[in-house]
């Protein structure tokens, strides 16, 4: 199977357990189930619970008992983007190429949106599964929930806040506040500062739970202790190579082509490897974490392994 298809056939497979799993949109309060199903079906690559799949197939697992816990990955994910297009963060009216949750449903609609999803995941993660013993599924929780925390995910977007209202860079003013103070305090001036805070920004903001994707796919297949600690290795290098290539895109590709606002990160004056070190120096990072992902990737004996072609795919991608 070539990749192409390898990614249609996982991501279909994600697609129907999401529909099936998610409330109907009629259930009771309607609107908020609705807007779940709005959020979560309308489009995406399912990266996260893709790379999942595929660890837990190189581990040599058979997926089909782990689509749930799997699942759950695109629901924090679809979270993350529905709060951050509020007016609060990003204040995005474009996502997937359509209208974003909080425009169609509502300010307030949004935010319980995202806090739905974010509830309703955990409730998969912890659903029994069959074959995978409790200590096991505790484990992975706790992998999911410790790279999403204060100190994950939530602490690379304050800390991208921080970064956007502060001034970071000759000529790119800092944007007024918005009535929460002012935004902490302004980032270091010199270089090697800068590129620090904006590795802490990419590996907690969008890394993080990319590599708990890959290790969660590893503890649910039983992967042994070498196995996940080359999955680790794999997920960090192509989370933050994920987030890089993003930046790349914003300022090379269009809204059409992204189906999400281009230009954005250059207009709210983000902190960005392309807008630290140029567009050529964040390619040459991209190919450095590229040949970390494969060279780990390879670590892992499994019957079926496509954790490399993946990897190629997310570092070359052009959406």
């Amino acid at each position: 199977m070539n990749l192409h298809d390898y990614l249609q056939s996982r991501r279909a497979l994600v697609d129907r357990m999401l529909d099936a799993t998610l409330p109907p949109a009629n259930t009771p309060p309607a609107v908020i189930h609705e807007a779940m199903r709005y959020a979560v079906l309308g489009g995406g690559k399912r990266i996260r619970p893709i790379v999942a799949i595929a660890a837990a197939e190189a581990c040599g697992a058979d997926v089909e008992p782990l689509l749930v816990p799997i699942s759950a990955l695109e629901l924090i994910h679809s979270y993350s983007l529905v709060h951050d297009d509020l007016p609060a963060l990003d204040n995005d009216d474009l996502r997937r190429g359509r209208k974003t949750t909080h425009v169609v449903f509502g300010e307030a609609m949004g935010i319980l949106t995202g806090d739905a999803l974010l509830t309703e995941a955990f409730a998969w993660l912890a659903k029994p599964i069959a074959g995978v013993d409790a200590q096991r599924q505790v484990r992975a929780i706790s992998e999911v929930a410790t790279a999403i925390d204060s100190t994950g995910m939530i602490g690379g977007q304050v800390a991208d806040i921080v970064a956007e209202r502060s001034q970071w860079r000759a000529g790119v003013p800092a944007p007024a506040s918005d009535g929460g103070g002012d935004g902490g305090a302004p980032l270091p001036d010199d270089r090697d500062a800068l590129i620090r805070e904006l590795h802490f920004i990419h590996r907690n903001k969008t890394g993080k739970l990319l590599t708990a994707s890959v290790v969660l796919g590893g503890i649910l297949a039983g992967g042994t202790e070498e196995q996940l600690a080359a999955l680790r290795r794999y997920g960090d290098a192509l989370g933050l190579a994920f987030q890089i290539v993003d930046d790349l895109l914003d300022i090379e590709e269009s809204s059409a082509m992204l189906g999400k606002t281009a230009g954005k990160d250059v207009a709210q004056g983000k902190l960005t490897f392309p807008a630290l070190l140029g567009a050529e120096a964040a390619r040459a990072e991209v190919a450095r974490l590229l040949d970390v992902a494969v060279e780990n990737a390879d670590m892992i004996s499994g019957p079926v392994n496509t954790l490399t072609p993946i990897a190629r795919y997310i570092c070359e991608r052009r959406s």
